[in-house]
């Protein structure tokens, strides 16, 4: 996969020094923005020691990232661990160092690197510098600020358009989490998919402060990357240029072999959109969950699941039709769009239907033990991800206490709710299946029956092939849904040979001021990553004089 790239730095209006540094290897296919805090350079010091060590730390793997496994999981693994170590080692060093010399003791940086490895993306990230993809015309952001802004926001506790006017407005650019003032850090990492098309974004704050997405997607569609630093780091200094300034561009160019992939991914995103599960998260989470799906095609006549068999998948149809029967009996038939089986994911029990191929075509399947492990590493995404169960199995009841109300009144027969199966559309509608059992035309519905029918308050079984689960309250008011932010996944390939690194203080240094490959040596971590507590981080170099 080819690759365009260019990158620039820029002191800004207001500051003596420029304290950013960035790096592009392109060997191994490596980019890197880092923005430096501490003040009397010693924020520079940092911001290049983080650069150079994260190349050396990849240089000294390479093998790793040579060895083409495709598209197995452990393998990408792998690579996002190395990419962790290798910030992890810096933020060991640039700690060090300030213990060896009490002048620098305390500076830090921020980190955002992207690594290419064939036409898979590699994030790792510390501090609010930040990496956008701008794909099929949108704008994603892929890292989250590490910020006491950002975590204020994401509480709940205050809105974007509110921080400037409260109390908190001073601590703008206090950072939770920074690489280089305690010995340890966490780190966020995100892979993902890359396709013909995408461009990216890695920057400072000097930059974004000043930009909004319809400034991004316009300048990454410009067709000359050589241009597009310079234009962006312009237009902040026009509007403020109150920060250091930094901007590494790089675009994946169209060409027609990827289009087929580029649509597949697409499409799989789409479709794990409009599941009611999924409809509230974030580009990157959604990205992250498609991290933990398995594609499996099936043919004509192949048995995907049995009724009475121990569930432990969600179903996505990506392809194909599929007939769900149970009892013997056809109750229903799902095309591509369609799921079922979101239930086991959260419980073990018998499947209440077998599930049959018409056609052939693909499943996208999320097994339990991964889903769960996904839930135990990101809070926020579990709170969505439990949110949305609770709204569907609220709205499962309602559908069954209406059924209720209608059966009291005369309106139809009762159905056996042992029998009763809900099918969740494309559209994400649901539909009851009653062809299950057909009542008597001479039946008579026992009073006292519709009584007890009455008394049950749990919730109906799913297509998903769970047990019945106890569901709030209908009547309670249920709190509206959770707010939507968009972000995304990734593609690369190769282009010139370079590795830009520091910029110091003075005028602007765009490619081809380079830094020399550096081998450095690696040195080890030696012991266990912890997570950092909540420091708060306040950085000269990130906040206005």
């Amino acid at each position: 996969m080819d690759l365009k790239y260019w990158a620039a730095t820029d002191v800004g209006r207001k500051r003596s020094d420029n304290e950013d540094n960035f790096l592009i290897d392109q060997e191994l296919r490596l980019f890197v923005v880092a923005d430096g805090m501490g003040g009397h350079s010693s924020g520079e010091v940092a911001s290049a020691m983080a650069v150079h060590t994260i190349r050396s730390i990849l240089a000294h793997e390479q093998d790793l990232l040579d060895e083409d496994r495709g598209d197995d999981p452990t393998w990408h693994m792998e690579i996002c661990m190395l990419l962790e170590y290798a910030v992890h080692v810096a933020c060991e060093q640039i700690y060090t160092k300030g213990l060896q010399e009490p002048e620098k003791k305390g500076m830090g940086t921020t980190v955002v690197s992207l690594l290419i490895v064939g036409d898979r993306g590699y994030i790792a990230y510390v501090g609010d510098s930040r990496i956008y993809l701008l794909r099929g015309g949108i704008v994603y952001q892929l890292t989250e600020d590490h910020s006491l802004m950002n975590e204020l926001i994401r509480q709940g506790k205050i809105t974007a358009e509110a921080f400037d006017d409260s109390p908190y407005a001073q601590f703008k650019h206090a950072m939770t989490r920074a690489v280089g003032p305690n010995e340890t850090v966490e780190v966020d990492t995100l892979d993902f998919d890359m396709i013909p098309g995408d461009s990216f974004l890695l920057c400072s704050d000097g930059l974004y402060e000043y930009l909004d997405d319809t400034d991004i997607s316009r300048m990454l569609s410009l067709t000359e990357v050589k241009d597009i630093p310079g234009r962006l780091i312009d237009m902040a200094n026009t509007r403020g240029g109150k920060d250091n300034i930094t901007a590494l561009v790089i675009q994946v160019p169209e060409n027609a072999d990827g289009s087929d992939r580029a649509a597949e991914i697409n499409f799989t995103l789409d479709t794990l959109k409009s599941i009611p599960l999924f409809a509230q998260l974030t580009y990157q989470q959604l990205v992250r969950i498609m991290n933990l799906t398995r594609i499996i095609p099936f043919g004509a006549g192949d048995v995907l699941c049995y009724e009475g068999e121990i569930g432990e998948e969600l179903f996505v149809i990506l392809r194909g039709e599929i007939e769900l029967s149970a009892g013997g009996n056809v109750i229903a038939s799902l095309g591509h769009g369609s799921h079922f089986g979101e239930m086991a994911l959260i419980d073990a029990t018998p499947r209440s239907a077998t599930a049959r191929a018409m056609t052939d075509g693909k499943l996208l399947l999320i097994n339990r033990e991964d889903f769960y492990e996904i839930l135990r590493k990101e809070a926020p995404l579990a709170v969505k991800l439990l949110w949305s169960f609770v709204q569907e199995l609220s709205s499962r009841l309602r559908l069954t206490n209406a059924d209720l109300e209608r059966a009291r009144s005369g309106e139809s027969d009762i159905m056996d709710l042992d029998e009763d199966l809900l099918v969740s559309d494309s559209g994400g509608n649901f539909t009851r299946v009653e062809a299950l059992r057909e009542p008597s035309v001479d039946e008579e519905i026992d009073p006292e029956e519709i009584e007890a029918v009455d008394e049950f308050e749990e919730a109906e079984p799913d297509l998903g092939f769970e047990h019945e689960m106890t569901a709030p309250n209908p009547a309670a008011p249920m709190p509206g849904p959770v707010p939507t932010v968009a972000a995304p996944p990734v593609v690369a390939a190769p282009a010139p040979p370079v590795v830009a690194a520091p910029a110091s203080a003075g005028p602007r240094k765009t490619m081809p001021y380079m830094a020399s490959p550096q081998s450095g040596r690696v040195a080890p971590s030696g012991q266990p990553v912890q997570n950092d507590q909540l420091d708060i981080t306040l950085g000269e170099g990130s906040s206005e004089e």
